[in-house]
């Protein structure tokens, strides 16, 4: 008899997954499907989809635990609050709920004996049973940060901890330290875990992907200028994602109204979410915006391609606290990228070379920006090459997802009994 290693049996916790197709449910997705395509046993405690219109399909509405197999991976919704208008304890009471769901799923799955649990954030209201349940059944603990929720959530006034911030910030720390793997997605956000005493050896920093292969430059004008009534020649300048308080979405209507005198310009804002309604009433009655839902993964490309110009605006106050998901795609599409970030930030440094960057909130100089890309055809085409090949250098899925599940082996190589086999 010889012996061999089994496949890891892998458990993720995350309130954030498909067929939820922007943010963090995203990445989630893809990165368990690819480990389950590899031979990875892979098992998912979720929430159910509601995520950017805060509000749970119809088909995924019920008081208790759903379980399902998707592309591979055993995935188990548990029974999440979604409050409408998510504001401050509104939306704490919805993290909260999906913590205490979640560890009923997580406790069923030790008899399931995972070699490894992870926790994504957000949100770290899972993390704290995350951890307990790998510790009591062996397994190692990994924490994957998508955006530092904590800080955001104070930073940005959402919620108002007052004489409580410290030792919030205290306990975040503390939790921290306990992963045996705490990884974020882009250099700042790694110097932040570093501020938190997160050890050097426990830190990984693995970037959001992009899908060089199915999001490509479009050598033809794409569908939607059609459909939606844009000249083929027009410049069109894309916001696509979700429409939520990070963004600083005040800003896009701003624009839209003073570049109202540009006829070849034409806006179109895609996504869901609470700030949308405000960046309507905005934009009402200039006669080159549209406005659209989030679009069908397998329109992906079309829909990226549409732009000349994306869009990227995002708020002071969350620099280097997360990495904006939707920038992998619009590098991939081959399309200049203008955002607001100030030197130095995680922003900043993606996309320089390949884009340009205002100061936040600042509406004279994004629109200022936006038409000098409008006049000069060759420096949107040169910024639009470089980002391209940014993303084929530094953003391939493959190559991301290998790294990742390297650090996995590599973590779990003696803790994985050995299978016989016949010689």
């Amino acid at each position: 008899m010889q012996s061999r290693k089994r496949q890891p049996r892998i458990l993720v916790a995350g309130i954030n997954y498909a067929p939820e197709c922007i943010g963090t449910g995203k990445y989630t997705s893809e990165f368990c499907e690819w480990l389950a395509a590899r031979g990875h046993d892979v098992r998912v405690v979720t929430a159910p989809p509601y995520y950017p219109e805060w509000k749970v399909a119809s088909e995924h509405r019920t008081r208790w635990f759903r379980r399902e197999r998707r592309n591979g991976v055993d995935v188990i919704r548990c029974p999440t609050w979604v409050p409408a208008k998510p504001r401050g304890i509104t939306r704490m009471l919805h993290l909260a709920s999906f913590g205490l769901s979640s560890i009923a799923a997580l406790i069923a799955s030790l008899p399931w004996r995972p070699d490894l649990v992870i926790n994504i954030a957000p949100t770290l209201a899972s993390a704290p049973g995350a951890w307990a349940i790998a510790r009591i059944g062996g397994a190692k603990c990994w924490l994957h940060i998508q955006d530092f929720e904590v800080d955001a959530a104070m930073d940005m006034g959402i919620v108002d901890a007052g004489p409580l911030r410290r030792m919030v910030l205290a306990v975040e720390r503390v939790l921290l330290r306990r992963f045996d793997v705490v990884s974020t997605i882009s250099p700042k956000m790694i110097e932040r875990l570093t501020d938190k005493g997160v050890a050097l050896e426990r830190r990984a920093s693995f970037p959001n992907w992009a899908d060089i292969e199915r999001i490509r430059p479009l050598t033809a004008p794409s569908a939607y200028r059609a459909e939606l009534d844009i000249p083929e020649r027009a410049i069109v300048a894309l916001y696509s994602g979700n429409m939520g308080l990070k963004q600083g979405l005040e800003l896009l209507g701003k624009t839209a109204r003073r570049l109202a005198d540009e006829p070849h310009l034409y806006f179109v804002f895609g996504g869901e979410g609470p700030a949308r309604a405000e960046l309507e009433a905005a934009c009402a009655g200039l006669p080159n915006v549209r406005f659209l839902g989030l679009q069908p993964t397998e329109r992906m490309q079309d829909w990226l391609g549409l732009a000349d110009i994306h869009l990227l605006p995002q708020r002071a106050d969350v620099a280097d606290l997360v990495m904006p998901s939707k920038l992998t795609g619009m590098l991939a599409s081959g399309r200049v990228v203008l955002a607001t970030a100030l030197p130095g930030t995680g922003v900043a440094h993606a996309i320089a070379g390949c884009g340009i960057a205002t100061p936040p909130g600042d509406a004279n100089a994004f629109t200022g920006a936006l038409r000098e890309l409008l006049s000069d055809s060759d420096l949107r085409r040169d910024l639009g090459d470089a980002a391209r090949a940014r993303a084929e250098h530094d953003l391939a899925r493959d190559a991301i997802l290998a790294r990742i599940d390297a650090r996995i082996r590599a973590l779990l190589l003696d803790t994985i009994p050995d299978k016989a086999t016949p010689a």
